[in-house]
């Protein structure tokens, strides 16, 4: 008996080439995303949105769940329960050093406060966005090796804030902690909270003729100009 079409058709397009293109997807999309920082920033303010576009689009074509995504409460326990105890670790020390050179100090939370970490957090979870949700979950389809493709996402994560020496050496370690997490447990609520407390920690204590304010990209060089 004649097997079925059914049976006998073959996919139209092998796993290693998905794999591939993926791969290529996800390199793609960050090389606008710096060419964003470097230059369309100034030239086209406006090109975010279309960039934001492909990745909305890239999640429908690729059929990705919430869940996947980190976007819902799946998985949210577990996330937190291993990223915030090792976070507070790392960020005790900062803490102290803080407070002993006095550029930390107790105060009541006020609006302008609260305003500024609800807007700094709302940064923070953009970013984790795009790093887990989008780029870590390409870089999984990509790399068979779990380790490798956090590495390659703390390596991208690291690259968007170049010429910070700050922050690239924060942002690629924090980013490898963050995308082992993430890779086994797929939320990104605790990761952002993690980065807006530690980058807030990160900005108290460094040198500003170092850090800069934060900038990357130009700005990093054209702070503080008149």
């Amino acid at each position: 008996m004649n097997a079925s079409p059914a049976a006998t058709a073959s996919p139209i397009i092998s796993e290693d080439a998905a794999r591939l293109l993926t791969g290529l997807e996800a390199v793609g999309v960050f090389a606008c995303v710096l060419l964003y920082i470097w230059r369309w920033q100034y030239s086209v303010p406006h090109v975010w949105i279309l960039l934001l576009a492909i990745v909305f689009a890239s999640h429908f074509v690729h059929r990705d769940p919430l869940n996947d995504l980190g976007l819902t409460r799946l998985e949210l326990r577990a996330n937190a329960e291993r990223v915030l105890p090792l976070m507070l670790g790392l960020y005790f020390p900062l803490v102290i050093y803080g407070f002993a050179a006095g550029r930390l100090r107790v105060m009541a939370p006020n609006l302008a406060v609260l305003a500024y970490f609800a807007g700094y957090g709302s940064w923070c979870l953009a970013q984790q966005y795009l790093t887990q949700s989008y780029f870590h979950n390409r870089l999984m389809a990509a790399v068979r090796n779990r380790h490798l493709s956090s590495l390659l996402a703390a390596v991208m994560f690291g690259a968007a804030h170049i010429p910070n020496p700050i922050l690239m050496a924060v942002t690629t370690v924090a980013g490898f902690i963050f995308a082992e997490v993430f890779s086994h447990h797929r939320n990104i609520w605790p990761l952002a909270l993690a980065q807006t407390v530690g980058g807030f920690l990160v900005a108290a204590v460094s040198p500003p003729w170092l850090i800069h304010n934060m900038r990357v990209g130009p700005g990093y060089s054209l702070w503080n100009l008149r």
